[in-house]
């Protein structure tokens, strides 16, 4: 009795290799917050304001040391519709066509048509189109210009200002839309509810005109454009956020209470960012960036806990299966799954994968958030 108690206590102090070559058929990630957490909390900001907090109080709090200044702004700003396009229909009142730029005679377009535009080889081909009436061919050109009157209907979006341009690049038709900067363009920036309290709105309208502000001066050869119309710079929806209904005219006048403001550092408009919800702290830039800049640091961010105020992501679980682990990491399958080093926020930097043959992968936070669809850098592995 006594050797086979030996036995068995040898065997189960024995150091394990048995678990090293099992490969669990899925790992659990439990967290909290949604996007990159650097700059302004937008779960913050409405925690902030419904505590009486002012639209200035809520972003010199996410961006300290910086300024809210109030100038007149009268510049255009140039966003893409429609990126590498090769056809466009537009339907508006009283369409004004300009072949080139807004300097040459347009042509009117008869009511009702609906005006289209194809790539033709290396040009872009109008036609007008009327139910019941014969297609009307106009001449080619690489350049084409826009002008309404009420609302124009083209690439997907509605518009109110400003006007449109279809130019060839690289080969495809970029379609950009140009209005003021200070008004028009926050008009149709779909960021945050527009039923949240009005400082916190108001924040965001003030963060949006800022950035804007900060790309004015640099046309994007590859897109023709400013800003394109996504969150890879900011949810431009045009004209359907301001006509929203009930909550609509509260956005519009949010941006009309803020008009001329901006947040400065150094009298220049910043690098603003902003995000849905934190793990209970904002990011600094450098640690998710690798640029740091003194007003995108740490700041305490409670709100986005809050299970009443961020009910969907104060706490969130994702569970992450073999074959969309194995794609993300290039590996045969993944034995193991480790989060290497983390911030002082204890957000994740870096996530390293294990094969069951020992072969390893690692993804910086960013890609492996894209991957596998991840909300945030905030979260333990199980």
């Amino acid at each position: 009795m006594r050797k086979k108690l030996a036995l068995v206590l040898a065997l189960l102090f024995l150091p394990s290799t048995a678990n090293a070559d099992v490969v669990p058929a899925h790992f659990i990630l439990t967290g909290s917050g949604f996007g990159h957490g650097v700059g302004l909390s937008q779960i913050g900001a409405k925690g902030l304001a419904l505590e009486g907090k002012s639209a200035s109080d809520i972003l010199n709090y996410y961006f300290p040391g910086t300024q809210i200044t109030t100038t007149p702004i009268n510049q255009d700003i140039r966003i893409n519709i429609a990126h590498q396009s090769t056809y466009q229909a537009a339907v508006g009142s009283n369409l004004q066509l300009y072949k080139g730029d807004l300097t040459v005679a347009p042509i009117a377009i008869p009511q009702g048509a609906t005006l289209k535009f194809a790539l033709v080889g290396k040009v872009i081909s109008p036609t007008i189109v009327i139910k019941g009436s014969p297609t009307q061919i106009l001449s080619a050109s690489t350049l084409f210009n826009l002008k309404w009157d009420g609302i124009l209907k083209i690439a997907g979006i509605s518009l109110k200002y400003g006007s449109v341009a279809l130019r060839v690049v690289s080969g495809k038709i970029e379609v950009t839309t140009t209005m003021k900067v200070d008004s028009e363009y926050i008009y149709g920036i779909s960021e945050m509810s527009s039923a949240w309290p009005a400082a916190a709105i108001q924040s965001q309208a003030i963060a949006s005109r800022t950035y804007g502000l900060a790309r004015i001066a640099t046309i994007r050869k590859d897109c023709d454009c400013n800003v394109y119309n996504t969150i890879y710079d900011q949810n431009y929806v045009g004209y359907s956020k301001e006509s929203e209904a009930a909550v609509g005219g509260l956005w519009r006048a949010a941006v009309d209470a803020t008009a001329g403001m901006s947040i400065t550092y150094n009298a220049a408009p910043i690098n603003v960012y902003f995000f849905s919800s934190s793990g209970g702290m904002t990011q600094r830039s450098e640690d998710v960036w690798g640029t740091a800049y003194p007003y995108l640091t740490n700041v305490a961010d409670p709100y986005s806990l809050d299970i009443v105020l961020n009910p969907s992501y104060s706490h969130w679980q994702r569970v992450l299966n073999q074959t969309d682990l194995t794609a993300a990491f290039g590996l045969p399958d993944v034995a193991t799954l480790v989060a290497d080093s983390r911030t002082v926020t204890n957000s994740v930097i870096s996530v390293t994968a294990t094969s069951s043959t020992g072969v390893k992968s690692t993804l910086p936070v960013g890609v492996f958030k894209t991957k596998l669809k991840v909300p945030a850098s905030w979260f333990q592995i199980n």
